[in-house]
């Protein structure tokens, strides 16, 4: 047994010290997210000053504040919130200088989205509200002095928009039935819409807008239209010309940085098996260079004040806290501000090592591995962490739930199998239809390569996830029972047909994603039982855990109530969790506690790992 220390579940899954900091317009103050009597609530203080010294300035008790940002007009700084995990978001404005918060989307049932703020705009926030439609978002002119709301664009069929520098809503991207999209723009806001950019299913996943450029006649767009991966393009609005800006031929640009007031690109990310920048304007090639000199993690820029002098600056490592710098463009100098969470150096953590296999039909899978710290690579009880999405990626940094694994004295395996995105568009296209088919293969190759290799004993495998995740826990317990030991669910689909038949109602114009890449209830209800695993619920042998939040918009309770029925009724060892005030995921630290050490008592069971009292 290892004697490397225990890592407290309430360091790895509790509130963070500190995290997201964001700086106001004017450079002068600094707000961030931090715990307020065990809540994570907003607190802001002065640039340079002691941390200690700043106040909370929001008051929430229930579930916490996971994100802000701040208005231009330096006074108020603003937020969303939801109902026990519902995901009709409310947008929230804290007054700075009056210190009242006000519901600035009073509406029951109702999904605020933020749409732009512009420093060129400062009094004013754009706004998606399902209001009148619940399916579509109109657009709203939100007034933060007084709290004013006017609808501006009455949504087309729109599942997005994008804003010019005059603040004007002249693009958004309408769904075709195919599961294609188009870009759709107008010269002006009097002007009707007209199709610019058309494409099809197979580019949908890696081709959007990003913004116009700053004299509105052309666009930024991530495309992978004419290529494999998504490449910066910049798109004219008359003549529909690209012209190509970045490219990698394998990876999709993941981000692109622009210049605050030219709007030119300045530089794009690529999620390899680390993130890399690729610089396209020489005036950043001298910040990004010092930037690269402060800590050997990977770089994120987390925001600027309007000046653009001041940078915040995230570095990401695999085996410690995130770290938080203030950047000076004009010194080049870096200023330390706070980790995440300073417990953790306290502690013996695990490297994230990235590895690469070949498929059972000769398709190049990535992934990661982290090996519990101390221990020999050899025969090791191991957990299939699978990741949510499934259009979506495993990246490398710091993750809790591989250093809790390793911690505890697992091998913790991540896969981007085929569907996961950030590969280009033939490997995310590669997993249409392929749900609990070569998706899953992908998966059990994964279980093999490790097995081959040494690395893990094959009786004592485990598979988990969230999300989609938690679907393929659940179809390596009913389609694979042989493979794994134990099998634990969070939030999971069980039965495909019920799951696309209860889609959130702003989830609906993108239906046809769900018909073309999982499968249609109407036209192919056979396929999507077969594809279920409620339908092989009788084949499992396996020990199962099942955790539910009861609000969840997107996996709906019923799905994992579906299984554990089955479950009772064919005598099946299983635990089901629910948990009342949550959604898709566990916002509340309380929540995440109880749960990390059922799934802990659950693992160390059936794999023999280690269990903190």
């Amino acid at each position: 047994m290892s004697t490397v220390p225990l890592v407290p579940r309430q360091v790895l899954f509790g509130n963070p010290e500190r995290i997201g900091p964001r700086i106001s317009p004017d450079g002068t103050r600094m707000g961030w997210i931090a715990p307020d009597a065990g809540v994570l609530n907003v607190w802001v203080g002065q640039v340079g000053a002691p941390l200690e010294a700043a106040t909370a300035v929001t008051a929430d008790r229930d579930r916490g504040i996971r994100s802000f940002f701040w208005a231009h007009d330096n006074r108020h700084l603003l937020y969303v919130q939801d109902v026990g995990g519902d995901e009709d978001w409310h947008l929230f404005g804290v007054d700075l200088e009056t210190g009242a918060t006000r519901d600035l989307t009073p509406f029951d049932g109702v999904q605020a989205r933020v749409e732009e703020s512009d420093k060129h705009f400062p009094d004013t926030i754009l706004v998606g509200l399902n209001r009148d439609n619940p399916e579509l978002h109109d657009v709203y002119r939100l007034d933060l002095p007084s709290g004013e709301l006017v609808k501006v664009v009455e949504n087309p069929g729109f599942i997005g928009f994008l804003v010019d520098a005059d603040f004007k809503v002249r693009a958004g991207v309408a769904p075709l039935p195919d599961g294609g999209m188009v870009v759709m723009v107008r010269d002006t806001v009097q002007d009707e819409w007209r199709p610019l950019l058309q494409y099809g299913q197979d580019d949908s996943l890696t081709t959007e807008p990003v913004a116009f450029t700053q004299d509105g006649t052309a666009l930024w767009v991530i495309s992978s239209v004419g290529a494999n991966a998504g490449r910066l393009v910049r798109l004219d609005i008359a003549t529909g010309a690209t012209t190509v800006i970045a490219e990698d031929p394998q990876y999709d640009v993941a981000g692109v940085r622009l210049h605050p007031d030219t709007r030119e690109p300045q530089a794009v990310t690529f999620v390899k098996e680390r993130t890399t920048y690729q610089i396209l304007d020489p005036a950043v090639e001298a910040d990004f260079a010092a930037l690269a000199a402060v800590d050997p993690g990977d770089l994120s820029l987390v925001g600027q004040d309007d000046a653009d002098g001041t940078w915040l600056a995230a570095y990401v490592n695999d085996d410690g806290p995130v770290r938080y710098y203030v950047y000076r463009r004009g010194s080049k100098e870096a200023t330390f501000l706070f980790e995440h969470q300073p417990a953790l150096a306290q502690y013996q953590l695990a490297k994230m090592e990235p590895f690469a296999y070949q498929a059972r039909d000769g398709l190049t899978i990535h992934g990661y591995l982290t090996f519990p710290p101390g221990e020999a690579r050899e025969a090791l009880p191991t957990v299939l962490n699978v990741h949510g999405g499934p259009w979506a990626r495993d990246g490398w940094g710091f993750d809790s739930q591989a250093q809790w694994l390793a911690n505890r004295g697992y091998l913790c395996v991540q896969v981007n199998f085929r569907g996961s995105t950030g590969y280009g568009k033939d490997f995310v296209n590669a997993g249409d239809k392929e749900w609990g088919a070569k998706m899953h293969d992908d998966l059990l190759d994964a279980v093999d390569w490790v097995v081959d290799h040494g690395h893990a004993d094959r009786s004592r495998v485990a598979i988990y996830g969230g999300s989609y995740g938690g679907y393929a826990a659940l179809a390596g317990a009913a389609f694979t029972p042989d493979v794994f030991a134990c099998a634990v669910d969070i939030v999971g689909p069980s039965n495909l047909k019920t799951l696309i038949e209860s889609i959130p109602p702003y989830w609906a114009p993108m239906i046809a994603q769900f018909h073309t890449r999982v499968g249609n209830p109407e036209t192919e209800e056979a396929f999507m039982w077969e594809r279920s695993p409620l339908s092989k619920a009788g084949d499992i042998r396996i020990p199962l855990l099942i955790a539910q939040g009861a609000n969840d918009p997107r996996v709906k309770q019923a799905e994992a109530e579906q299984i554990v029925a089955a479950l009772v009724e064919k005598g099946i060892d299983h635990e089901y969790m629910l948990f009342p005030d949550e959604g898709h995921g566990f916002a509340k630290p309380e929540n995440r506690l109880r749960f990390f050490a059922a799934a802990e008592r659950f693992l160390a069971k059936h794999l023999g790992g280690r269990f903190e009292e």
